[in-house]
C-alpha cells in the first residue's frame, strides 16, 4: 500500500471553513472514486495567526493506483481550481511512502 501526504494552508477562518466543506462535499469523494484509493484522511491545525494548515493522507493500493490518480508525475499535487481559490499556499508536490505496518497488518 502507497501513502501519499501533502499539505495546504489558509489565512481566514472563512478561508478555512470553505476549504474543508469543499473537501469534505467534492474532492474526497472524487478521490475515494479512483480505482485502488483505501482511504482518506484530513488533518487540521489552527495556526496562531489565523487560518489553518492542512494536511491530507490518502492511501493506494499500489504505485499504478496512485499514478492512475495523480498521471506519471505523480508527485505533482493534484489541486482543483476551486481549492486553489481558498488557499493561501499548498505543497506544489505530495510526499510518498510505502506503507509497511498499520492497525490492519497492511
Amino acid at each position: 500500500m502507497i501513502a501519499r501526504w501533502w499539505r495546504g494552508w489558509t489565512a481566514s477562518e472563512e478561508s478555512t471553513a470553505a476549504y474543508e466543506s469543499l473537501l469534505r462535499a467534492t474532492v474526497f469523494p472524487a478521490v475515494r472514486s479512483h480505482a485502488g484509493c483505501r482511504g482518506t484522511y484530513l488533518f487540521r491545525r489552527e495556526l496562531a495567526e489565523g487560518g489553518a494548515e492542512f494536511a491530507t493522507l490518502t492511501l493506494w493500493e499500489s504505485w499504478e493506483s496512485v499514478r492512475g490518480f495523480a498521471g506519471d508525475d505523480y508527485e505533482v499535487a493534484v489541486v482543483p481550481d476551486e481549492a486553489r481559490a481558498v488557499l493561501d499556499r499548498f505543497d506544489e508536490r505530495s510526499v510518498h511512502y510505502e506503507v509497511v505496518e498499520s492497525p490492519d497488518g497492511v
